[in-house]
């Protein structure tokens, strides 16, 4: 019961943390910040917020602007779940290289099967 309570406010937080990056990106233009993943303690004290960026190559700045802002997002958070949750959990923001990380496999499988091609 309680990981079904927890994946609830994971969802929720994702979503509300979504929109909250989508109208502060849509100010730089040109920049896309998505949120892939919450996890949140047991306990509801922290969320994990794991962000991709797009372009990935200022994922460290945009990262960097987030974490100084997290008191400004938080309190944008606590506005949105506030019917929902008493108490805002604090957030932490970490990087999702996820997708780079599947974009060089499949690089490195795309060079592989073109050396395999010059062998023949």
């Amino acid at each position: 019961m309680e990981n079904k309570r927890l994946a609830k406010i994971s969802r929720l937080l994702q979503k509300e943390l979504s929109e909250i990056f989508r109208r502060q990106t849509a100010k730089l233009g040109g920049v896309l910040v998505s949120v892939s993943t919450v996890r949140v303690s047991p306990d509801l004290s922290i969320a994990r917020a794991y962000l991709s960026v797009f372009p990935s190559d200022k994922g460290n700045e945009i990262l960097e602007n987030i974490r100084r802002q997290s008191k400004t997002v938080r309190y944008e958070l606590a506005q949105a779940v506030k019917d929902t949750l008493r108490k805002c959990p604090d957030l932490q923001f970490y990087l999702d290289d996820s997708l780079d990380y599947i974009e060089n496999i499949d690089r490195l499988l795309d060079m592989d099967g073109k050396e395999a091609e010059g062998d023949k």
